[in-house]
């Protein structure tokens, strides 16, 4: 797949096209040979729906219309090399406009999704927590007590997250409602999706922050993980997702962890011959 740059040549280069690719409207942009061919590619014989579902998405949206069509265009292309769609109602993925620009933005059911297709997970889930539902939080242990017959109000007082991997090992994640905000003031750069849907949103800054530092990231995971709320400059032909480069050093929250680092490091913590020190 090519870069922005190298898309806007290929189709500037047509002898029947006068204008030049800058300056298409996304309809003209996506009706393009090359650019049906690069859809095509990717997505078989659902890349016409797929790109009917875009500018749908677009024409609905006045906010998004106004933005580049080039970069609607590259953040269609990822969801469409993850194979989600981008419907705003399905909360898979989202392109949404972010200072005259289009960025991709992955949903918590995206992250779930990618998680499923990794075939690593055993379970995998994260939900809201209303007041009068939680009895106790351990950190260090990670005992969560949860009474979901407690519920006082409609106030979420925070988030849980939870996976177990098929080798056994399992994870539970706990984020107050304060830490929620803490982390959106920190590392949003946009309140687009916040304002559009607060949970999903919280959900996903949990389920994200877990899978990044505990989970077993698969190859989607990690390039879904990297070009989430970014503009994305690059979509190669191997998949691999690069974001332009003012936007790669704003926010790096955890390093993925790879399948054989995961898995030495659950086997040492039930491996008999490796006790803990005693201090």
């Amino acid at each position: 797949m090519a870069t922005n740059n190298e898309l806007k040549n290929q189709l500037a280069e047509k002898p029947q096209k006068q204008v030049a690719a800058g300056q298409l409207g996304l309809k003209a942009l996506m009706n393009t040979p090359t650019m049906r061919k690069k859809f095509e590619d990717v997505l078989k014989d659902k890349s016409d729906g797929f790109m009917a579902s875009v500018l749908n998405l677009v024409s609905n949206d006045s906010y998004l219309s106004s933005t580049e069509p080039m970069t609607i265009v590259t953040s269609a292309m990822v969801a469409a090399s993850l194979d989600l769609p981008v419907d705003k109602n399905l909360g898979y993925a989202w392109i949404v406009p972010y200072k005259g620009k289009a960025q991709f933005q992955l949903g918590y059911k995206g992250y779930i999704q990618l998680a499923q297709r990794s075939g690593q997970y055993k379970a995998l889930n994260v939900i809201e927590v209303y007041e009068g539902e939680l009895k106790g939080w351990n950190r260090l242990t990670e005992e969560f007590e949860f009474d979901q017959n407690g519920k006082q109000s409609d106030d979420v007082i925070g988030y849980v997250g939870y996976f177990e991997l098929l080798n056994g090992f399992k994870k539970t994640v706990y984020w107050t409602k304060q830490e929620i905000e803490a982390h959106k003031r920190k590392f949003s750069k946009s309140d687009f999706g916040w304002k559009k849907d607060y949970d999903a949103m919280a959900k996903k800054t949990v389920l994200r922050n877990m899978l990044s530092k505990w989970g077993i990231l698969s190859i989607d995971m990690q390039r879904a993980s990297i070009s989430d709320e970014t503009v994305v400059n690059e979509v190669q032909e191997d998949g691999f997702i690069i974001p332009e480069t003012d936007e790669a050093n704003q926010r790096k929250e955890a390093e993925p962890i790879n399948d054989t680092e995961t898995n030495e490091n659950v086997e040492s913590l039930f491996d008999s011959s490796n006790p803990p020190l005693n201090k």
